[in-house]
């Protein structure tokens, strides 16, 4: 009798062979999951994909056995064959795969499928460098200590099956409209993610932008100048002033004002940022490098399995366990081997271990978490400045971003005083934030987009001369800036990567909201990039430059789903799995449990589309002359491209419309010019709002010219009201 192991894939294989050789048994890789599930058809032959219905596509048992997909290539059936055959003769079985739920299931799965009866251990490891593969075997662990990880992993995988391919089945049944060719795919985590940027495209292409006004003044004291801003909340504008006139009357009353100003001085102190954990990662090299999320995790992963300098990167985790603390001394030096770390690196008496939730050492904090934060591989670091310099340019630029928030978090608080100054001028408030800085501390190390921290609006204060408080100030070329309120931002792959993670921002439920910002948010750190690649390739997204937007289609199947069965387009509700399996994780529940409530769940969903089905008002076919004419007009007006496909497709421009018609447009320039006309002339007033908005000034002019309602009418010279 044997034992034999079983890593994840060949290069893994390849690294604990190099490390231990064949002292525990022949080494056996897999190639992810070998094996994949039954299909409703292989167990209930009336669940066959041409026999579409409403039904809830779980098997009588439970739960869908696994198989060997016929379709596997040659090399996957090869590894399989190979496994099992070794696992009829092997007493032992040590299972070497990653130390996630989804490496769990690729080693169980495979001694499950294939009835093994003997000894199952395990060897936990979180970097694939000798030293540390070495201490993994040489502690290895009943598979039994790992149960619940292997049980969360099986809810997942059972609950993605029949929650996906039921509501697949029952929407394509329902709701899909005729014009859209193939089925409506859902994915529990697919679908909320497409949610999430169609609800920014929405909110983008329903803004209406406002013209506002910011009154300014160069501050002139003894010691210099400084720029002030009038400050229109204490005064009632919640956030601008929208009166150009309001504006230059507080220029006019302020100019060449001269009075005492107020100081109000407070020493501040703030500790650097979390350690990174992949979407965090992600988004930093999206915004920063442009990279696509699987680039990051591309690049992320040749750092850990090919060079061996960092820690696992599919990290969900922005902490480290308190006993990594012992490593700091030696992870420290290593780092100062490197001439582009060599001056960042904290004195030993300066270094900060910070523990607790506040800190970044916590053990609390990683219960039922697989991977801690990414950082450098302290089993290579006193080889780290060899193997630097055998790094691409990416791969140099990912270490520095990991490294540089590892010795942030070991450097001291930015120490600074932050001052705000206040000038009461003729009755209208004007002020001035500066910051002071006493000990740059952790900013040493990171720039202001490395910490990414859009919370800390100290950054972005102003520079500020000596000052004392209630001394003499003066005005200067006070001026008043004419601005415009502007959309929030597109996703790029980054960004939406941490929306993703952050569930809970689209969660009213209080009790809820509190424990997903804890959770994980919608997926796992491994699947999220695939979650965007995937609606990428059924065309439900598009690259538009460095954003993600949707397409015309997938707006579609937002607007369809968002009204007849909100839930599956809700990302809270997605993330609610993410805390069942965490529970099973943790020994507070179990798959069967979890895929039950799935189960129910899918059942409540399903009815909900069942009785969409007799509504019939989805129509196919070519839009009509009226609608085409009205969507060409609100894409002139709001000077946005038609989509498309428009011409054809009665679907993709009633979208359009019904996302543009509601918008308003400002009024042409000849509108405006007629506006002032009569009112000169003593016609009355506009509504007000009227030259922001184009119907309210038309409205007006209707009725200072005297026209029938809805009769177009010409002024003098035959101008005519449209402008």
């Amino acid at each position: 009798m044997t034992t034999i192991v079983i890593t994840e894939k060949t290069s893994q294989a390849k690294d604990v062979a190099n490390a231990i050789g064949d002292k525990f048994g022949q080494i056996y890789p897999a190639q992810g999951h070998l094996l994949t599930l039954e299909m409703p058809e292989d167990v209930n032959p009336g669940w066959d994909w041409k026999n579409w219905d409403f039904e809830v596509l779980r098997p009588p048992s439970g739960f869908y056995k696994t198989k060997v997909d016929p379709k596997s290539p040659d090399n996957v059936k090869r590894k399989l064959a190979s496994i099992k055959d070794a696992l009829k003769t092997a007493s032992t079985v040590i299972i070497a795969t990653d130390c996630d739920r989804e490496g769990e299931g690729i080693g169980r799965e495979l001694t499950d499928h294939f009835n093994f009866g003997g000894e199952i251990l395990r060897a936990m490891f979180t970097a694939t460098d000798p030293k540390t593969l070495r201490k993994a075997f040489d502690n290895l662990q009943p598979a039994s200590n790992y149960e619940n990880l292997y049980q969360a992993f099986r809810a997942r995988q059972q609950g993605d099956q029949i929650f996906n391919l039921t509501m697949t089945r029952s929407a394509t049944k329902s709701v899909k409209p005729k014009d859209i060719e193939g089925a409506l795919g859902i994915g529990r985590v697919k679908t909320p993610t497409l949610s999430i940027l169609c609800k920014r495209e929405l909110e983008i292409l329903n803004f209406n932008s406002i013209d506002y006004f910011e009154v300014t003044a160069a501050a002139e004291v003894e010691n210099g100048s400084f720029e002030v801003h009038h400050d229109p909340e204490k005064y009632g504008d919640k956030i601008k002033l929208l009166s150009a006139d309001s504006a230059n009357k507080i220029k006019s009353l302020v100019e060449g004002f001269t009075g005492p100003l107020s100081l109000k001085c407070e020493a501040k102190r703030r500790g650097p940022p979390k350690l990174l954990d992949l979407p965090q990662m992600q988004k930093i090299c999206g915004s920063r490098f442009g990279w696509a999320a699987d680039r990051t995790l591309e690049v992320a992963q040749a750092l850990y399995d090919t060079h061996k300098i960092l820690t696992y990167p599919r990290a969900e985790a922005k902490y480290l366990t308190e006993n990594h603390a012992a490593d700091v001394g030696e992870m420290l030096s290593g780092l100062a081997t490197l001439e582009a770390f060599a001056d960042l690196i904290p004195s030993q008496d300066d270094v900060v271990v910070r523990k607790g939730k506040s800190g970044h050492f916590c053990d609390k904090c990683l219960e039922g978490v697989s991977h801690h934060a990414v950082i450098p591989n302290v089993a290579t670091i006193e080889q780290v400045a060899v193997i630097y310099e055998r790094l691409s340019d990416d791969e140099t630029r990912l270490f520095d971003l990991v490294a540089r928030h590892y010795v942030a978090a070991l450097s001291p608080d930015w120490l600074y005083d932050q001052t705000v100054v206040t000038i009461e001028a003729e009755g209208h408030e004007f002020k001035a934030v500066g910051n002071v800085t006493r000990r740059m501390g952790w900013k040493d190390v990171l720039s202001v987009d490395d910490n990414d921290d859009d919370k800390n609006k100290e950054d972005k204060s102003i520079n500020l001369p000596e000052l004392s408080d209630g001394e003499a100030s003066r005005f200067a070329n006070v001026a008043v800036d004419s601005k415009k309120t502007k959309p929030p931002p597109r996703f790029n792959e980054g960004s939406l990567i941490a929306a993703m993670q952050d569930a809970w921002k689209f969660v009213d439920d209080g009790p809820l909201k509190d424990r997903l910002k804890e959770a994980k948010g919608i997926g796992t750190p491994a699947t999220r990039g695939e979650v965007i690649k995937g609606l990428r390739l059924q065309k439900q997204i598009v690259q538009k430059g460095k954003h993600v937007i949707p397409t015309p289609a997938g707006l579609q199947v937002y607007e369809l789903l968002l009204g007849c069965a909100p839930d599956l387009v809700d990302p809270g509700y997605t993330a609610k799995w993410e805390l069942m399996l965490d529970d099973i994780t943790v020994g507070k529940s179990t798959a069967i449990e979890a895929v039950d409530q799935i189960s129910s769940e899918a059942q409540k969903l399903m009815m909900v589309l069942h009785a969409k089905r007799f509504e019939g008002n989805f129509q196919s076919g070519a839009p009509s002359e009226k609608m085409l004419k009205a969507a060409k007009g609100c894409a002139r007006r709001a000077g946005v491209d038609l989509p498309e496909g428009y011409l054809t497709d009665y679907s993709i421009c009633k979208t359009f419309l019904d996302m543009n018609m509601a918008n308003t447009y400002p009024p042409s320039a000849k509108q405006i010019e007629w506006v002032e006309k009569m009112i000169a002339q003593g016609k009355g007033e506009p509504a007000e709002g009227w030259r922001t908005d184009s119907k309210l000034a038309g409205n007006y002019l209707d009725k200072a010219f005297g026209g029938p309602k809805g009769k177009k009418k010409k002024g003098k010279g035959g101008f005519s009201r449209k402008g």
